[in-house]
């Protein structure tokens, strides 16, 4: 018997207890005690067998107790060296908070796992109890897979409510730890579905596109088939640049005023260029620009990053600077690293003005016959409803780099179809989409300006199987090693082309009014309907 399992009797059964912290004294001093038991039962043992006259009673029957105790307690430590304990600071770093008694001890199968097993059981109700954080799992046990099965299990315990419809089975559980997600307990599941071929600067990509709405890939596809039936489309990459905006405080306007200027002098980028790239071998500084407020200065610092979509790179470089600038300026107070000036993960009107990643135009001239028969629709149709919807409709709105049908739509399928960040969608999708009539009103031109489309090859989410396929699927997976930087351009383009034909798709439906009509078709599940009905 492996004498870890602790066996089922009841020398295991209270070793286990011992072991696991059902005393209510810390463990520290649940140590103390037991060697202080095993000195002073020890010098009692020896005083009777130095004395073989004196008689046995209640006191050395007691002496003998206690010196088992103490042997069984002190073994079962080496039986358990990983026995959890409990400190204030487990709880600051979300750890889990101690549960009613009851759970702790619910008897049920692990979904997703198989049975538990002895160590399992005990590892869950400490989970459960708060003895042991579950944060701390992987680095406890060092398999992230049982991790997450007992994580899963202890928060089925704690909350009362299963979650046997999330998948656990399938994931690699290694790959994610620090880098994609802490504390997994499964995965979600998404369908992927392909459109194209996309005819894209003489290529052709099948883009694979992760989404629950229905009728978008269907629509996506059908505009890739109107751009292909005219001979394609073309993109050009304008610019490559992420940035990062740290916010520092000075004494007075005047000198945020003499650091604004040094940063941005041209005799000094070489110097602070030189700080910036130590932090990298592919993140090369581009262009600092600041803008003031009051004493308050945010400098944007704007850089290339390789096939990596960057932040990080460039956060490293900005930290490099700031350590420089801190010796010419003393009296610089660092406030944050990120000063919203980035400006990641928000519609900002200095995204939309000078980009952020990659900039993109994609344009394509679909020919008037392919409007009249795969579109269904009108050149004149089009154009006009382009100006009524994405260009004045979204004026009247408000809009922030929203002159565009559905931009968003596209981005975020194909960021998670690719492993990107998905917030990162947000300023990604900035648009604005132009449609004219050319070649005497015969043609339509058609093209889509996107300003800050973020997107990597390599680094987060890219790392997962099955966002590795799709990358692989569209020929941009890992770094290009020949060329760095040319995926993630590459894979910028693609984004900026399948966004041109959703845009010309979705006009087309609309401008056909065959919009609701399409819905009703590709996005309602007669299963849903017939099961409300019921």
């Amino acid at each position: 018997m492996d004498v870890r399992r602790g066996g089922g009797g009841r020398i295991g059964a209270a070793r286990r207890a011992l072991t696991w912290g059902a005393l209510p004294l810390p463990m520290r001093i649940t140590n103390g005690l037991a060697m202080v038991s095993l000195v002073l039962s020890s010098c009692d043992l020896l005083r009777l067998c130095s004395d073989r006259e004196r008689p046995l009673g209640g006191r050395e029957f007691a002496t003998v107790v206690c010196q088992l105790a103490s042997v069984v307690y002190l073994l079962s430590l080496f039986a358990h060296p990983d026995a959890p304990t409990t400190t204030d600071d487990d709880d600051d770093q979300g750890g889990s908070r101690r549960a009613h008694p009851a759970a702790a001890t619910e008897p049920a199968p692990m979904h997703g796992g198989g049975m538990m097993e002895a160590d399992d059981e005990e590892i869950v109700a400490a989970v459960v109890s708060g003895a042991l954080p579950s944060h701390r799992l992987e680095s406890r046990l060092g398999d992230c897979r049982r991790a997450a099965r007992l994580r899963r299990e202890a928060l089925r315990r704690v909350t009362g409510r299963g979650v046997e419809g999330l998948p656990f089975d399938g994931m690699d559980y290694q790959t994610i730890l620090g880098q994609c997600c802490e504390m997994p307990v499964g995965y979600v599941q998404l369908p992927v579905g392909v459109a194209g071929p996309l005819l894209l600067d003489g290529r052709e990509y099948h883009v694979p596109m992760a989404t629950t709405e229905g009728c978008l890939v269907a629509s996506v596809n059908r505009g890739c088939r109107a751009i292909a039936a005219s001979g394609g489309a073309v993109s050009v990459l304008l610019r490559d640049a992420m940035s990062r905006a740290p916010a520092v405080k000075l004494p007075s306007a005047k000198r945020a005023a003499e650091l604004k200027a040094f940063a941005e002098a041209p005799a000094n980028f070489e110097l602070l260029a030189a700080v910036f790239n130590r932090s990298s071998r592919f993140g090369r500084l581009q262009d600092i620009r600041c803008a003031l407020a009051g004493r308050n200065l945010y400098m944007r610092f704007t850089c290339i990053t390789g096939d990596a979509m960057g932040m990080n790179m460039v956060s490293k470089g900005v930290e490099n600077v700031l350590g420089y600038l801190q010796n010419v300026f003393p009296d610089m107070d660092v406030i944050s690293v990120s000063g919203n000036y980035c400006s990641d993960k928000k519609p900002t009107a200095v995204n939309w003005i000078e980009g952020r990643g990659k900039s993109v135009v994609c344009e394509a001239t679909i020919k008037g016959h392919v409007v009249q028969k795969v579109l269904k629709t009108t050149v004149e149709k089009l154009v006009e409803l382009n100006i009524i919807k994405n260009l004045a409709g979204s004026a009247v709105a408000g809009a922030l780099g929203g002159f565009n049908a559905h931009a968003s739509n596209i981005v975020t399928a194909l960021f998670i179809a690719t492993g990107q960040d998905p917030a990162q969608n947000v300023e990604s999708s900035q648009c604005i989409t132009m449609l004219e009539k050319v070649n005497d009103g015969d043609d339509l031109h058609i093209s889509v300006t996107m300003p800050s489309i973020e997107v990597g090859t390599i680094g987060g989410g890219t790392c997962l199987a099955s966002q590795a396929a799709c990358l692989n699927l569209l020929g941009v997976k890992g770094s290009n090693h020949g060329s760095p930087g040319a995926n993630a351009k590459r894979l910028a383009t693609i984004v900026a082309g399948s966004v041109l034909a959703g845009e010309l798709s979705l006009l087309a439906a609309l401008a056909s009014g065959q919009l609701v009509k399409s819905h009703m078709k590709y996005n309602r599940s007669s299963k849903d309907i017939a099961k409300s009905a019921s």
